[in-house]
């Protein structure tokens, strides 16, 4: 079973993309809460045959953080654990936005999209760490991301929208399986470091698609966005805190935030 824990958020940024749209991220970790009954067993069991040199007063002043090993947790428990850090640290994020832009509202989860109760603002969480695009990851990558995720979490006033939150690049296979005839045709025409960056910035944009117009899975990532290439190649050459695209084919625009490797369609 994993210990509780307590969440931190590090790392938080804002930012406004217009008069009626704001996102932030954040990197969250966890400190598992100490069992003092349990250390304190194990420490004297461990120290019975020495407890002459056992200060107990300098035990007793430490600032403790216990941790188990990850070997005690199965692979399950660990997905479901880091499933619940996740969920808990988008929430813990939107509030901090919330108490940033002193909006007191709650989150209204009965339906999709989601959206604030009172102010009616829509609302979209991402977060790393569960996409993982090579299932051949072993347990200690893992185990890595399920202690120490970015989250990111956007609201706006009017309407629908999609944000994502990437650190691992796509791999070239499941581009193969899912992206249309025309992406591909410009993926393979790039150098290989472009292509790698622009192909996680197309998943990160079918992705936050896919929230918007709560498509199924497949039918998001089959959506052809070979148009948007040129102006995300254009980003990645200039890069800066913030680039805006516009997508022709709708009213809807693509904020490129480097630094932060997150999508906003808004």
């Amino acid at each position: 079973m994993m210990p509780s824990s307590i969440l931190n958020l590090t790392h938080v940024q804002y930012t406004q993309l217009d008069p009626a749209t704001w996102c932030a991220t954040a990197q969250v970790s966890e400190c598992s809460s100490l069992n003092f009954k349990r250390l304190w067993d194990e420490l004297l069991w461990s120290s019975a045959n020495n407890l002459s040199q056992v200060d107990f007063q300098k035990i007793y002043e430490l600032n403790w953080h216990y941790c188990l090993s990850p070997v005690s947790s199965s692979t399950r428990e660990m997905a479901q654990h880091q499933r619940q850090l996740q969920r808990k640290g988008v929430r813990l994020l939107l509030q901090q936005l919330l108490d940033e832009l002193k909006l007191r509202d709650t989150l209204d989860e009965s339906n999709f999209p989601y959206r604030l109760s009172s102010s009616e603002y829509y609302v979209c969480f991402s977060h790393t760490g569960s996409k993982n695009h090579d299932m051949n990851q072993n347990t200690v990558q893992t185990i890595n991301k399920s202690l120490n995720s970015k989250v990111t979490v956007v609201i706006s006033r009017h309407r629908p929208i999609g944000i994502d939150i990437e650190t691992n690049h796509v791999a070239w296979r499941v581009a193969q399986r899912f992206y249309s005839e025309h992406e591909m045709a410009a993926l393979q025409a790039l150098f290989p470091l472009q292509r790698k960056i622009i192909a996680k910035l197309l998943w990160q944009i079918k992705e936050s698609f896919i929230k918007i117009h709560q498509y199924k899975l497949a039918q998001g990532l089959g959506v052809d966005y070979s148009y948007l290439i040129a102006d995300l190649i254009h980003a990645i050459r200039e890069p800066s805190s913030l680039m805006v695209i516009a997508d022709i084919k709708s009213d809807y625009r693509i904020a490129v935030l480097s630094a932060q490797q997150t999508i906003v369609i808004f």
